[in-house]
């Protein structure tokens, strides 16, 4: 019987994708984001074209910029990048209520095989394209490896559709580390083998793949032979919010950072909102000025939306850290236990019922 289709969809070289969208200027040019070249900052992503220059991630800038001298480098700003991976999963929900994040620029969906998938992918890419200005590409498959393969080979916008029962077929000419756990000194060790393809890989078989490697042979065998059966765990809402930010100087003003908390509170407000959503459970992280950490949490008796019910609670979770007494250098607020907003409103109604 057919099972329902696998879709992964994901925006590629995501914060090179990002810093484009921000900065038309950058358009056109090969990107690099990533740290100081003066520190020996390394390379966290690339666009398409340095990669094809011969960029790579975790090289020093200062090598990737002279393999690709046309290249702009970008400091990598992940406040920026984890907006805009929510933006993406919300403008997402809004095609398909539930789905499985994959990271921050991507989810697998399990989508019905009628109406047809690829109309639905290109569904996914046309409204992340009008709303956000980043390209999306789609693989859709039986399995969830095969479909995050798909995507890779999709191109930069593109949707690709690999048919059930064509899984192995189309994973044989692909070389082996684009299986899951194959890294550099197992495709090595399977190079040693005489397998430098999956399609070698398939046909090195089961029982010779576990007797060199154990267990993880028998992993490589499945992902390799499209047995991948592991379900989309997918929820039609995020199971967390938060937001941080890093504080000008050394504070220790308590007032100061009430009135930072207040405001990282009506952001989440304006995102539950967004959302739809109501929270559970409220937490606190405070970073000090000597790199210790404290976080507290608290577990609430109803859900709450509002930015003064989220500040009063998150208030209260400092009393029990040391601000005051230290010098703090960032500050976080988390929510979770997070339910639909109506769950809230039914919540008030058998509270006030009667009355």
């Amino acid at each position: 019987m057919t099972r329902a289709r696998v879709l992964f969809a994901e925006v590629p070289c995501f914060y090179a994708a990002i810093e484009c969208s921000q900065h038309p200027e950058l358009r056109g040019r090969p990107v690099i984001v990533g740290g100081d070249p003066r520190k020996r900052g390394l390379v966290q992503a690339a666009s398409p074209d340095a990669l094809e220059a011969g960029v790579a991630l975790d090289m020093p800038l200062v090598e990737a910029l002279r393999l690709c001298p046309r290249a702009r480098a970008v400091r990598t700003d992940m406040a920026l990048y984890r907006d805009l991976s929510r933006q993406l999963l919300a403008c997402l929900r809004r095609v398909f209520a539930q789905l499985e994040p994959f990271g921050l620029a991507a989810a697998y969906f399990a989508v019905p095989v009628s109406p047809d998938p690829e109309v639905s992918a290109r569904l996914l890419a046309e409204r992340v394209r009008q709303e956000l200005g980043l390209p999306l590409r789609v693989g859709i498959a039986s399995a969830k490896f095969v479909a995050r393969v798909a995507a890779e080979e999709a191109g930069a916008e593109g949707v690709l559709s690999v048919a059930e029962g064509a899984e192995r077929e189309f994973l044989r000419p692909l070389g082996v580390e684009r299986l899951d756990g194959v890294g550099r000194k197992t495709a090595a060790a399977l190079a040693e083998l005489g397998a430098v393809t999956i399609g070698e890989v398939q046909r090195l078989g089961r029982e010779r793949l576990e007797e060199v490697f154990g267990t993880h042979g028998l992993r490589i065998f499945s992902f390799a032979s499209a047995l991948d059966d592991s379900p989309v765990r997918a929820s039609r809402h995020p199971q967390s919010l938060s937001r941080e930010l890093t504080l000008p100087g050394e504070v220790l003003d308590r007032a100061v950072i009430g009135e930072q908390l207040l405001e990282l509170a009506r952001q989440l407000e304006g995102e539950l909102a967004r959302q739809g959503l109501a929270a559970g459970r409220v937490g606190v992280k405070v970073r000090f000025v000597d790199q210790g950490t404290q976080s507290r949490s608290r577990a609430l008796s109803e859900l709450v939306v509002a930015a003064g019910d989220l500040h009063a609670v998150a208030l209260g979770l400092l009393d029990r850290t040391e601000v005051g007494s230290r010098r703090i250098r960032g500050l976080g607020l988390q929510l979770g236990k997070l339910a639909a907003a109506a769950e809230a409103d039914r919540q008030l109604d058998l509270f006030f019922g009667g009355r």
